[in-house]
């Protein structure tokens, strides 16, 4: 196989860079969501793993079990922050499997 053209390279990198920039835009936008405790608490976090909500359910804060609040929130937290992360790790797969760069061993193309 010949020497892949450098030309081309090079706007295939640009072009990966601007999806790259495009998906962490996104991601940033999206939210992801979990509860604990049969729903009496729930989280919601971005796709930068970032918390932007935490609900308790009024009942719960009226028992006033402090350790059962806070047991629930870390759950709940957790939780969304783990679906954030496999959101986000099946986006970038799914981009890195958009890739393919021929001649360019590892990232796509050929070997």
């Amino acid at each position: 196989m010949g020497t892949p053209d450098l030309g081309q390279l090079l706007q295939q990198a640009q072009q990966l860079q601007a999806k790259m920039g495009e998906l962490q835009r996104e991601l940033a936008s999206r939210r992801f969501e979990a509860t604990s405790g049969g729903g009496m608490v729930s989280a919601v976090v971005s796709g930068e793993l970032r918390v932007l909500e935490v609900r308790i359910e009024p009942g719960l804060i009226e028992r006033a079990d402090r350790d059962m609040i806070q047991d629930l929130t870390a759950a709940a937290v957790n939780a969304a922050l783990e679906k954030a992360q496999r959101g986000v790790q099946e986006e970038f797969q799914r981009l890195q499997g958009q890739l393919a760069m021929p001649g360019l061993p590892g990232v796509g193309g050929p070997e």
